[in-house]
């Protein structure tokens, strides 16, 4: 029952709501006396040998109008109790997502998608059985239950009720006991289900890799070894299940037993009539619901348990970047001016020892590019992490506009930056829609401004809804220069102060890159801009070029002055001449 007192913040805002169910839901119970009572008097009646048409018709009209009352009572107890139920789960669900929209990298690196999708679903709806089913089951079970007793003993007789409900005690200690158990059964199984939603997500999204190196007989044995352990785990669950039933069905045909014996006994010694044992009989009936209730109710409560305390855990989680320390007096108008980056060290939350950059110090005024530039693993896209707030605890500073970005409130601060990352991300709807993204009610000559930009205007036109055309999931019906493409004209259309590209040029080629950088230089003359890149003509007119090894920088200057420098900038750049004119070569 604790589940109940762990949703009570719930109850308590939507107690009218349940108020009013349950007094429905009460008034449903005690109108379910009413046709017991009149079978028995009908019994009664032609155990004398005689009965009027008239009294007949009456109790006929009387079960139609206890029929059509119950009709009205379950819809109105329905509305309240289920539209509770659907209150909650809308509540939790935007609990659940907004805490996803604050929390920060480091979260989202603990959690798999599958765990979260877990929690997102199958906990949410296991909560929400608990305000609309078990709330309805304990209600009615004891309301139910206890209302048929009482009319047991007034309207039969208090002897026959109290032997015929011996058993009810072993009903009520096997249920307790059973119901310890089937909590930590299911909250094992809902880490199995987190676990087979996690490998699912990840085959589905990694299909064309496992297609192309053939591993999709592999996975689909891992897949099914997964699926067989979780039913293993489910078993338990199952086998503690499934022992309410039987418990209820032994103590059900047990008081049907002591009934019969005992009944007969008081109806053979004149202490009933046939029509009270016949009500008696049906009040047992009655009884039936309320009893198997329990096991149905244990079941609900201690799943719903389970999912909470999973849920409650994941909520209880801080992001470890927050506006704690901002200034929410600063707006956007007040952070225009320099980035100034000086950072003494950085190392990852779980790997403190291991510093991944370490003196880096840089200075760039409005209108200014730098280049990011080393070998894969140098630190280009910490830095970038940094800068976008991803990782707060360094010791430096990073300042902008004369501000440290720690007291800029996020939503101030990163309106402030467009991003196009590494892996583009597109959503499964129109190019028009990805590309307006950050302003929605953009007007169509912005939209396609900033797919000429980026040179991707032209391609669009080719498609056959133009600007109306699908990407599919994730942009799955485009090429990867597309994707990158259409990257960049979301974060052109954004016109924001700072733009980060993050090897945002990988996939295009010579031409197309030349062209979208010379269109960058024209259009954010007086905006800062960020180049991370490993082929260096994307950087080569960048005011100041970093070049990093092991997340300290080894290197830095103009393009001309590192080529001066017969460092390793030189060198990579011989190499890559030297490529492209063989390419070119190749071309011819």
């Amino acid at each position: 029952m604790s589940i109940f007192s762990k949703l009570g913040w719930f109850f308590k805002s939507e107690k009218k709501r349940y108020i009013i169910g349950v007094l429905f839901l009460a008034l449903t119970s005690v109108a379910n006396l009413v046709p017991p009572l009149i079978l028995g008097k009908m019994a009664d009646q032609l155990d004398k040998g005689h009965i009027s048409v008239a009294y007949y018709i009456w109790l006929i009209l009387a079960i139609i109008a206890a029929a059509f009352s119950l009709y009205l009572l379950r819809y109105f107890w329905r509305k309240q109790i289920w539209g509770g139920a659907a209150v909650l789960e809308r509540k939790l669900r935007t609990q659940l997502f907004e805490h996803f929209m604050n929390m920060d990298r480091t979260f989202f690196q603990r959690h798999r998608t599958g765990d979260l999708m877990a929690h997102a679903t199958n906990d949410i709806t296991a909560i929400q059985n608990v305000a609309g089913d078990g709330v309805l089951t304990l209600v009615d079970s004891l309301v139910t239950g206890g209302s048929t007793m009482i009319a047991m003993m007034i309207v039969v007789d208090w002897r026959l009720t109290i032997i015929a409900l011996l058993p009810l005690p072993v009903l009520a200690i096997g249920s307790w006991k059973l119901g310890d158990r089937l909590h930590g059964a299911f909250d094992k199984s809902q880490a199995a289900f987190s676990r087979l939603n996690n490998k699912t997500q990840e085959s589905i999204s990694g299909i064309k890799v496992l297609k192309t190196f053939g591993q999709g007989k592999e996975d689909t044995v891992a897949f099914n070894k997964m699926v067989d352990e979780t039913i293993e785990i489910n078993k338990k669950v199952f086998k503690w299940d499934a022992l309410f039933d039987p418990l209820a069905t032994v103590v059900i045909g047990a008081t049907y037993v002591i009934t019969i014996i005992y009944g007969g006994l008081l109806v053979s010694n004149n202490h009933l009539s046939v029509g009270q044992l016949v009500s008696f009989i049906a009040y047992i009936g009655n009884m039936v619901w309320p009893m198997f209730a329990i096991g149905y109710l244990f079941n609900i409560l201690e799943r719903g348990s389970a999912s909470y305390d999973r849920v409650e855990k994941l909520l209880k989680e801080k992001s470890l970047i927050t506006d704690e320390k901002a200034d929410q007096k600063l707006d956007h108008q007040a952070i225009k001016g320099d980035l100034v980056y000086d950072i003494e060290s950085f190392a990852y939350p779980d790997e403190k020892e291991i510093p991944v950059l370490q003196n880096i110090k840089f200075k760039l005024k409005p209108g200014q590019t730098l280049g990011l530039v080393g070998k894969v693993g140098s630190g280009k896209t910490t830095i970038i992490q940094l800068l976008l707030r991803e990782f707060d605890d360094y010791r430096g500073k990073i300042s902008l506009g004369g501000h440290n970005i720690k007291n800029i409130p996020l939503k101030t601060y990163l309106n402030e930056i467009a991003y196009v990352p590494q892996n583009n991300f597109l959503f499964s709807t129109s190019i028009k829609d990805n590309i307006a993204f950050s302003k929605p009610k953009t007007d169509q000559a912005k939209i396609e401004t900033a797919a000429r930009k980026s040179d991707l205007h032209d391609d669009i036109l080719q498609m056959p809804a133009g600007y109306n055309s699908l990407v599919g999931e994730n942009g799955i019906s485009l090429s990867g220069g597309q994707k990158q493409r259409m990257s960049i004209a979301r974060a052109l259309l954004k016109d924001s102060q700072i733009l980060i590209l993050d090897d945002a040029l990988s996939a295009v080629d010579a031409k197309t890159e030349k062209a979208i950088l010379s269109s960058l230089k024209q259009e954010r003359q007086d905006k800062t801009t960020l180049i991370a890149a490993h082929r260096l003509t994307s950087v080569m007119d960048a005011n100041l070029i970093l070049v990093l090894k092991d997340g300290k920088i080894i290197e830095e200057g103009t393009h001309q002055e590192l080529l001066d420098k017969h460092g390793w900038y030189e060198e990579m750049w011989q190499k890559q001449e030297l490529s492209s004119e063989a390419g070119e070569k190749l071309d011819e």
